[in-house]
């Protein structure tokens, strides 16, 4: 059963969101006062109205991040708070976690793996809920739960406001000499001139090429002050965040954050953030101090945060004759989806077949997935980037595998991406680094359609682990560096002539290029995630408790204006709050089991039967680290982590 995504009549959509949530409401109580309270016949019923209601709400949530406007702004703050105290008086039903309990004890020898794993999830988010708690409190944690969805969803607003707002035109052919084809032609206005914004093709576009260094400066600046309120936001968003954590009887929210995670401990998140820190922080010394030692031969003397993109670029193509923007003819936007589409195909025998479906955005393309002629599931690709669209890219999940009254439920998902824009006069080209991304976001895509799990709670992506939902997108995006993978689709848009090995060569030796200083950053941004949730912080504190981080293990130190923290919806505005470590920590999983495969042969059969079986079809219906020791028969080891980025010193 694949359904139709409706975008004719939002207003409808959020009257039809508040009706199921009331119904809701009015079935729960049947359910809880039916005689015999058994898993198929309380807990699978309300999980399917849950699921319908979710499913409407995920409709608005999507248009608020791909086809923003005030009408869908204003429908979706109209609904999250309600939304939210539903789930928080869901997870605060003391009958219904009396029920939880009494079926997993009763039905412990009948029930199933997922089916245990749902009961046993959901004990635990009562807890975090206020489950036992006194009246008062629980009624504080839902307030809190309220206004935290509400801050989150503003601090996402002022970021796209303020990145809309902001453009930069320029006039003089000298300032934007340098900067790809392909890019300026994006840029160019009807008048002759040059418009470059905040949205991250345009940004990287000059960032990255642009040789007027003050105009560099100028989109730095502009792109990390953005939307300054959101310093107070921070500040509302921890101190609520923390106050919900000891109302629940944790010391702070890192703890309340890994109660549902891999990781035990704050402890032990840490040292593994410093411990990897310590192994790569010299070596991202070193390639600083390369970098700043090129930058004099191009006329800068003190090399700033803003020329680090602009000089590695340069760095780069003097050392190996190669500059990313010779791969763009290579990787033409439809080429790398259907070769995308083949190499899977290829790798886990699933096939992509086109489909014709309602859509948001009329470039949306619709795909129908199969595996040995068996219909799995349905895929969404909005890939090009729009003024009313969020910028970033994510895989959003829609609907969940599930059977209900017999009827299957068949999961969908939406993989969204922000490329260049193509018209009917050019193509959209991208680069490498953007082929590694759509192999990212399938890989959470796969790991949502390709579930046989029929229990919504655990079924794809849901209820696994935070900390290990990035493996399955990790361990995809490192094929797409593989030779054997690039001539699958590295076609050259006007010729047809098949990416060069050469080339392929060139992808390979830079890959790394550069690595330890990409590690650090992401480690600065995962300590300052655990560190801010450590008690309440000002504005102020926050900036101080990231410039010390920074000083601890950053190589590339910005300038104080840099207000990097009000941009950070991942963890303000998304679900990464003390979790950040989270890309790291699977990145590890990812590699090891890349290197398995790289071992074996990557397309061996049973290798690739047993990722398909274990990983993408059991989703989140058991714990990740058990599945990953079932895949692999071991813990994942650091060393491959280390061995994926050539930090040959360090392994």
């Amino acid at each position: 059963m694949l359904p139709e995504f409706k975008t004719d009549d939002p207003e409808g959509t959020k009257n039809s969101i508040l009706k199921k949530i009331g119904k809701i409401r009015e079935e729960l109580p049947i359910l809880l006062g039916k005689k015999e309270r058994t898993y198929d016949r309380v807990i699978r019923p309300l999980n399917d109205l849950v699921q319908e209601m979710q499913i409407e709400f995920t409709v608005l949530a999507h248009l608020n991040s791909v086809k923003n406007s005030e009408q869908i702004q204003a429908l979706y703050a109209e609904v999250l708070p309600e939304i939210t105290a539903f789930y928080s008086d869901l997870g605060q039903n003391e009958e219904l976690n009396l029920v939880y309990q009494e079926i997993l004890k009763n039905e412990n020898d009948t029930l199933n793996v997922p089916q245990k794993k749902v009961l046993q999830d959901a004990v635990t988010q009562f807890k975090l809920s206020g489950i036992g708690l006194p009246p008062e409190i629980k009624k504080r944690i839902q307030e809190i739960q309220v206004r935290l969805s509400d801050l989150g969803n503003q601090f996402s607003q002022n970021l796209l406001d303020a990145t809309n707002s902001f453009e930069l035109v320029l006039d003089r052919l000298e300032d934007v000499e340098g900067i790809p084809e392909s890019d300026l032609n994006a840029a160019k206005t009807q008048d002759g001139k040059y418009r470059f914004t905040l949205h991250m093709p345009s940004y990287m576009a000059y960032i990255t090429h642009g040789p007027n260094r003050s105009i560099r400066e100028s989109l730095y600046k502009a792109y990390t002050t953005r939307a300054p309120q959101n310093g107070k936001l921070i500040e509302d968003i921890l101190l609520l965040r923390n106050e919900l954590a000891k109302l629940l009887g944790y010391r702070h929210y890192v703890e309340l954050s890994l109660a549902t995670k891999v990781a035990d401990s704050e402890k032990t998140v840490l040292k593994f953030l410093r411990d990897l820190a310590k192994q790569v922080r010299s070596i991202a010394e070193r390639e600083f101090v390369d970098l700043s030692n090129f930058a004099k031969t191009l006329g800068i003397d003190s090399l700033r945060a803003y020329d680090a993109a602009f000089v590695s670029e340069k760095l780069m193509k003097s050392r190996f004759d190669f500059d990313e923007e010779e791969t763009r003819p290579y990787f033409e936007k439809e080429s790398v989806v259907s070769g995308t589409f083949q190499f899977l195909n290829k790798l886990f025998g699933l096939e992509f077949r086109k489909t014709s479906a309602q859509v948001w955005e009329e470039k949306v393309q619709v795909y129908d997935l199969y595996r040995s002629g068996k219909l799995l599931s349905r895929l969404y690709l909005d890939l090009e980037s729009r003024k009313d669209k969020q910028g970033g890219a994510w895989m959003h999940d829609w609907h969940s595998r599930n059977r209900i009254a017999n009827e299957e439920v068949l999961p969908t998902a939406f993989v969204v991406c922000n490329f260049p824009v193509s018209t009917k006069d050019s193509y959209s080209l991208l680069k490498h680094r953007d082929v590694v991304t759509f192999f990212h976001e399938m890989g959470h895509a796969l790991h949502h359609l390709c579930t046989k799990i029929e229990e919504p709670p655990v079924s794809g992506i849901s209820g696994v682990e935070w900390d290990a939902v990035e493996f399955p997108s990790q361990f995809l995006e490192n094929f797409a560096t593989e030779a054997g993978v690039l001539k699958i689709f590295g076609r050259h848009y006007k010729t047809g002539e098949t990416i060069p090995d050469s080339m392929i060569a060139k992808l390979k030796e830079t890959k790394n290029f550069l690595s330890a200083m990409g590690i650090v950053r992401q480690l600065e941004f995962s300590l300052f995630d655990i560190l801010i949730h450590e008690k309440n912080y000002t504005e102020e504190d926050v900036h101080s408790i990231l410039q010390n981080v920074r000083k601890e293990v950053a190589v590339v130190i910005p300038p104080e204006y840099n207000r990097f923290q009000n941009g950070f919806s991942h963890i303000f505005a998304g679900g990464y709050a003390a979790g950040y470590y989270s890309y790291k920590w699977a990145e590890v999983m990812s590699a090891d089991a890349f290197f398995a495969f790289v071992d074996k042969g990557i397309f061996d059969p049973e290798l690739c039967n047993a990722y398909f079986t274990e990983i993408l079809e059991k989703g989140g219906s058991e714990n990740a680290m058990v599945l990953f020791r079932r895949l692999l028969g071991r813990d994942p080891e650091v060393g491959s982590l280390l061995k994926l980025y050539e930090l040959k010193e360090s392994y």
